[in-house]
């Protein structure tokens, strides 16, 4: 049986912006972030591709993972993801090629099946609805560009792309589970405790897996917050401001920028907001590190899972680090934290 300490850790930044904080100022904390996650050890650092959403100012994922990549020099760098329905496989395929080449083996490819979630977005995308419903297809002429077996637009070639072999893993949303088995890739999934339609994904995902020159057997990296901190409070504190601005959301179609933990707690919500409020950090794993321990370690148990992204946020950075290095000392992880 796997203990902890044998299945990597990972961590996703979505450069969310805090309260009284601009947009540039977040994507170089997420600069900043990624070499302290570096120096405590994890496996990978992966950022997110976000449009016109007020509190992510991670809008073009490619663009954010090579300045990552230039700040650091051997974790893993990569996407979580690329929303292929809103890009054109060719171009997708030449950024991941061009950066490949310049950080060769530290590159990962993490794919998503979401397009721009208003009509304004999509619109300004030149994208609709339908196009998240030929993911399969895009994924497959993606591939293609790599191994030169494309055949959407004959004497076309991706370079510096072609005969790259970039680890590529599809996000979990909608069929995206089912697209990763037919193609032989990876799987990212999102945690949830005690619930049953993860595991059947997960069941199926490892069933119907076909091998291919990408993967040979099924890979599955649960996604989920994990905040550790000295007492249970302290860390279930932590999930608040992102509970908050998740509730909001969910409300007034609006992802607000973090806010502190008081002014959170003294907000006036209504029934709605805070069943929503209530309902987004009560299966988050949070606690002190043999609680945080114990629940991953079931977690792990059940999922039979291959990784663990870690996508925790919260308002107060030091807060935040503070727990990724607690979380880090628990798994044993071995980095400097310097």
């Amino acid at each position: 049986m796997s203990t902890l300490a044998d299945i990597p850790f990972s961590v996703l930044d979505r450069s969310r912006t805090r309260q009284g904080q601009d947009g540039p100022t977040a994507l170089r904390d997420t600069v900043r972030f990624a070499r302290r996650i570096e120096a405590l050890g994890y496996h990978r650092f992966w950022v997110s591709e976000h449009h016109s959403v007020p509190g992510v100012a991670g809008s073009a994922p490619t663009v954010l993972a090579a300045a990552v990549a230039a700040a650091t020099s051997t974790i893993r760098v990569g996407t979580g993801g690329v929303m292929l329905p809103n890009h054109q496989p060719l171009v997708v395929a030449e950024q991941f090629g061009v950066l490949e080449s310049l950080f060769p083996g530290r590159i990962d490819m993490g794919l998503g099946r979401s397009v721009g979630f208003t009509d304004g977005i999509r619109a300004a995308l030149g994208r609709d609805k339908q196009d998240a419903e030929d993911f399969a297809g895009q994924l497959a002429e993606l591939l293609g560009y790599f191994t030169g077996t494309q055949t959407a637009h004959l004497q076309v070639h991706a370079l510096p792309a072609e005969g790259l072999r970039i680890p590529a893993f599809v996000l979990a949303t909608g069929k995206g589970a089912q697209v990763a088995a037919e193609a032989g890739l990876p799987l990212v999934i999102a945690a949830v405790r005690g619930e049953d339609a993860m595991l059947r994904a997960i069941d199926a995902y490892r069933k119907d897996f076909r091998p291919s020159a990408w993967a040979e057997r099924p890979y599955v990296v649960l996604s989920g917050t994990v905040a550790v901190a000295a007492t249970t409070e302290e860390a279930r504190r932590l999930l608040l401001p992102e509970a908050w601005s998740t509730a909001y959301s969910r409300t007034h179609g609006v992802f607000p920028p973090l806010m502190p933990v008081d002014t959170v707690l003294t907000t006036t919500m209504t029934t709605r907001e805070h069943t929503l409020f209530e309902a987004a950090y009560r299966d988050q794993l949070h606690g002190m590190a043999d609680e945080v321990a114990a629940a991953l370690e079931k977690l792990l148990a059940r999922t039979a899972a291959d990784e663990f992204l870690v996508t925790t946020s919260t308002y107060d950075t030091g807060s935040l680090l503070d727990s990724y290095e607690r979380l880090a000392a628990l798994l044993g992880l071995g980095g400097s934290g310097v």
